[in-house]
């Protein structure tokens, strides 16, 4: 299955950040801890050549803590890359985030000198515009639980040597990599009009069945594993009651209401992806391939 899913503004947030870089000093991606891989954008590895880059794993709340810490030791490993786990909306987590960015540009932003110019960028509804609340210690940017927020540029001054440059969502127009594609929509990264719920939910099912199988027995208070995901949906559906006529499985019902509790994190602390398992995503396609 391709996801095919590009809003018009993306372009322009692609086109954005081209014209910003000579300016900018750091970059900060927001990525989904559940799906570091899936939810990273392979466009900034290719604009932001030497230029230092903090990896936001948000949501780490929802994730395994110890995949997690995996994520950390793998993004570490890269040049001029540096990972920090947090939940955007705590003040604790996001607090040391200020003094990461000075000592990964430590001519920047202190007396005397340039502010600390940094841009943030993140695909839909992986917790950019919370991070920039945060960050700002109030309302500025715009916050909801579907994709596609925020869609102009605005820039913001923390009044404290930095200056945070925000830009709408980016993601591919065609969402090639299937597997990647199921990933972003299981977490909700991707608009509901744009895959179909049962497929993505018998794939994620699929994954749970292998890595968490105790957390769906549990939630969903099953006597033994179920024999495939087609299985566990029905199963979930019947005991849900996401029953038609005739006491069929409503399997649209069923996997909806899967995929929320998904999302929700009231399966579990749950990661869909591991370093080893998914491969980096490091070219853009041709039809969008663009020098800075």
């Amino acid at each position: 299955m391709i996801i095919d899913w590009y809003p018009g503004h993306m372009k322009t947030a692609r086109e954005q950040i081209i014209k910003a870089l000579p300016s900018i000093d750091l970059f900060i991606e927001v990525l989904d801890a559940r799906l570091p891989q899936s939810s990273a954008n392979p466009l900034l590895e290719k604009l932001r050549g030497n230029k230092p880059c903090i990896k936001v794993l948000n949501k780490k709340d929802l994730a395994d803590p110890e995949v997690t810490r995996e994520w950390v030791s793998f993004f570490d490993s890269l040049q001029g890359v540096k990972a920090i786990p947090l939940e955007a909306k705590d003040r604790r987590d996001v607090g040391p985030l200020p003094k990461l960015c000075r000592k990964l540009a430590p001519n920047r932003g202190g007396k005397g000198q340039r502010p600390l110019r940094v841009m943030i960028v993140g695909i839909p509804n992986v917790g950019k515009s919370t991070l920039i609340n945060t960050l700002a210690g109030k309302k500025i940017a715009r916050v909801g639980d579907k994709p596609a927020i925020t869609t102009c540029p605005q820039q913001i001054d923390l009044r404290n040597g930095i200056l945070l440059s925000d830009t709408p969502g980016l993601l591919w127009p065609v969402l090639a990599d299937k597997d990647g594609a199921s990933r972003l929509a299981a977490s909700g990264a991707i608009g509901d009009n744009a895959y179909d719920s049962p497929a993505i939910a018998l794939t994620t099912a699929d994954y749970l069945l292998e890595r968490y199988p105790q957390f769906l027995l549990q939630r969903y208070k099953l006597t033994e594993r179920p024999a495939s995901p087609s299985h566990f949906l029905e199963e979930l559906g019947r005991r849900r009651g996401c029953l038609v006529g005739g006491g069929e499985v409503d399997l649209t019902r069923a996997a909806e209401l899967f995929l929320r509790e998904l999302r929700s994190g009231k399966l579990g602390r749950i990661s869909l992806e591991r370093p080893g398992e998914v491969n980096p995503a490091t070219e853009a396609p041709a039809e969008e391939e663009t020098e800075p």
